[in-house]
């Protein structure tokens, strides 16, 4: 059975800008999916969830 969680688009998406446009997924099984929202039908990259939080993370780190 495909989980149907919802998508979520980054808040710093901006395809008017001509930049990424990523979503992720929360899969209830645990993990999450990200993909290109400009290609919903595209590929999908699974990740775990600590694969994930370690991402965000460091993503956030770098970010100040």
């Amino acid at each position: 059975m495909r989980d149907e969680t919802p998508w979520w688009k980054s808040s710093h998406s901006d395809p008017d800008n001509g930049s990424a446009c990523v979503e992720v997924r929360f899969l209830r099984a645990g993990g999450v999916e990200v993909r290109d929202s400009t290609h919903p039908d595209g590929p999908v990259l699974p990740v775990s969830s600590e694969a994930w939080l370690l991402f965000v993370r460091q993503v956030k780190r770098n970010a100040l």
